[in-house]
């Protein structure tokens, strides 16, 4: 083909899945006629995707209509052990591409967005077909929307749709509810966190991940969804929170979303939960107060090789913050108050951290408009304990404000040694 726009990637609708052990299951000739009518002469064609795994990698295709200098044109994507590769096709060219998807076998779930209705299809590993329809629909949707050169969410990296109405943050026409745009980007900006966690790393390679106040666990099952899906990954997910009902909640949804083997719930406090196996990755988004310090606490205790952590409130260390001296004209402000115990809250967890052999850095992870607590720690395992400068710059502002932070007093057993070397 050749096309100036096109990104000349060879990538086509049909990645190499020979597996020997795969089901001979292939969909049925009405089913495969529909899907070719519903794709090139239907009006409001919006979207084909296609997901399986095949030699302990994920493969996801699929297609969807685009503007390209004034022609209508299918834009293919495939993505194969994380790798992504985009080519523009001309309907003469689509045609065939789409007939060897649709000819695959094995298992392997695939989903047709249109303007009328969606068209769910799912092949067991045992070769039983599952087929599921929405109600009929009427949608309004741009029949060739212009190519997006725009960097692309990470929930825009696989077919999300099922995940963003279990979770409550879409519609049942998979639109974002206006109440629920926040929290969908700080999710997407969580999400891109994983990336240079990850890169590099081998398909077949399990990894357990640790959600430490889950809550509604948006955060937890999108982690789980966009590791698996996009990054092909080997993933476990263990979300930890102790209001029993949040729990029952989410185990619904991970039932729902097919995923309750994976991403499994534990109805416990953090602080005395016990894991089979200790977690490689531990993220917390917004564990209130001294939540947060304790999942910081339980990843050092677990020896996790990665942090990625959203602080919440801090009413602990506003406690012990002195009321006079040169900062009583600050300090009598609640509100200037309450943010400086924040800065000095998550500069206190950063040191320690760093004093415990991670290197940490803070950053603001999403817009202050998605949410006004858009702090976050990241750290990683790999440098060695109790260097001195990290230990002396932590003292020395603890003493100055004359505060013993809660997580110093938490990892008391792991720090005295470093601390104690040092203010001797």
């Amino acid at each position: 083909m050749n096309d100036p726009v096109a990104a000349d990637t060879g990538a086509d609708l049909d990645p190499d899945v020979a597996a020997e052990t795969a089901p001979r299951t292939a969909l049925t000739g009405e089913l495969v006629e529909e899907i070719r009518r519903r794709v090139f002469d239907e009006a409001g064609f919006m979207r084909l995707t296609q997901v399986a795994r095949y030699g302990g990698q994920m493969h996801r295709a699929s297609l969807r209509p685009v503007q390209l200098k004034g022609e209508r044109r299918f834009q293919a994507e495939t993505t194969e052990g994380g790798r992504m590769a985009v080519r523009n096709l001309a309907a003469v060219d689509a045609l065939p591409a789409l007939g060897r998807l649709l000819e695959q076998r094995g298992a392997r779930e695939l989903h047709l967005v249109t303007a009328s209705g969606d068209l769910h299809i799912r092949i067991t590993r045992k070769g039983k077909t599952l087929l599921s329809r929405s109600k009929p629909l009427a949608r309004e949707v741009d029949e060739a929307p212009a190519h997006d050169h725009v960097k692309r969410q990470p929930l825009q990296a696989f077919d999300a749709d099922a995940l963003l109405r279990v979770t409550g943050i879409a519609d049942t026409d998979g639109r974002i509810k206006a109440t629920m745009r926040g929290k969908y980007d700080q999710v997407n900006e969580f999400l891109r966190l994983f990336d240079p966690l990850v890169e590099g790393r081998p398909a077949g390679a399990p990894l357990l991940l640790a959600d430490c106040g889950c809550g509604k666990s948006y955060l937890t099952f999108a982690a789980y969804c966009y590791l698996t899906r996009h990054h092909g990954l080997d993933v476990q997910v263990r979300g930890i929170e102790r209001n029993a009902e949040l729990v029952a909640a989410a185990r619904h949804m991970a039932e729902a979303l097919g995923v309750a083997q994976d991403v499994q719930f534990l109805a416990e406090d953090l602080a005395t939960c016990r894991l089979a196996e200790n977690p490689e990755i531990v993220m917390s988004l917004h564990a209130c107060d001294t939540a947060t310090d304790e999942a910081l606490a339980r990843a050092v205790e677990w020896g996790s090789r990665a942090i990625l952590c959203a602080p919440c409130c801090q009413h602990e260390l506003q406690q012990e913050m002195p009321g006079g001296g040169p900062l009583r004209a600050v300090l009598r402000h609640g509100i200037l108050r309450e943010r400086l115990a924040d800065i000095l809250a998550d500069t206190f967890r950063a040191q320690i951290l760093r004093i415990l052999g991670y290197r940490v850095s803070i950053i603001e992870f999403v817009s202050v408009e998605a949410t006004a607590r858009n702090v976050l720690l990241r750290a990683e395992a790999g440098v060695k304990a109790g260097q001195p400068q990290a230990v002396s710059e932590y003292l020395e502002l603890r003493d100055f404000w004359q505060a013993k932070p809660w997580l110093e007093t938490r990892l008391a057993g792991q720090l005295e040694k470093h601390l104690t070397r040092m203010e001797g």
